[in-house]
């Protein structure tokens, strides 16, 4: 029961099309009709400028970390099974992604989950999640592709979560592992842009002409 509740508590949360939403009270416009017609913060950056990209990248990664944390106020519903509290945050993260990905609220038409990843792993590891962050911003750093860095951090997930967990949380990689492959499905058309050499490069903190 509380397994149930979780999983639809996190994907309607995870659902709020943060970006879609922003755009079209601020600028009446729906970011998915321009640039990379993507719901997330790296579209909401390039079509919306740096404010509300940073708003929007900030309340995704919250609606992970929040789902992540969320199994923490049920406990006194726990029916005591082994590693039932990872268990919890990990299907209720999961969840979040995937509402993310496909938002009810919007068409199920939203973002690549990234973001919404990354708070995800800062709810559960944290440590980890900042190893990725660091990957991240190196591999953006060098090539100013948002897409590669988001890419080579979700691959390194499950290697780097493998230095930081305990015994008895093995099943931690699993679910890196399919978080990884969703963040790269996501991207499957960035990567077919990159090997042709055709992917935008971006400058974050650069102002909306």
């Amino acid at each position: 029961m509380v397994l149930t509740l979780i999983i639809f508590l996190a994907y309607f949360i995870g659902s709020i099309p943060t970006a879609v939403w922003l755009g079209r009270y601020f600028h009446g416009i729906d970011v998915r009709d321009h640039g990379s017609h993507n719901a997330g913060a790296t579209n909401t950056f390039r079509i919306l400028g740096k404010r509300l990209g940073w708003a929007v990248l900030f309340i995704d990664v919250s609606k992970g970390a929040f789902c992540a944390i969320l199994p923490l106020f049920f406990i006194e519903y726990y029916t005591g099974f082994k590693d039932e509290e990872l268990i919890l945050q990990l299907f209720g993260g999961f969840s979040a992604v995937l509402g993310h990905v496909f938002p009810i609220y919007a068409g199920f038409r939203g973002g690549k989950g990234v973001a919404t990843s990354l708070g995800i792993v800062l709810g559960i590891n944290l440590v980890g999640a900042f190893v990725c962050i660091l990957i991240f911003l190196i591999v953006f750093m060098t090539f100013r592709f948002v897409s590669l860095g988001a890419i080579t951090a979700a691959v390194a997930l499950p290697f780097v979560s493998f230095f930081w967990l305990k015994e008895d949380q093995q099943i931690m990689i699993i679910f890196t592992i399919m978080l990884a492959f969703v963040v790269i499905v996501a991207h499957r058309k960035n990567i077919g842009r990159l090997l042709k050499g055709e992917e935008n490069k971006m400058n974050l903190l650069k102002k909306r002409a």
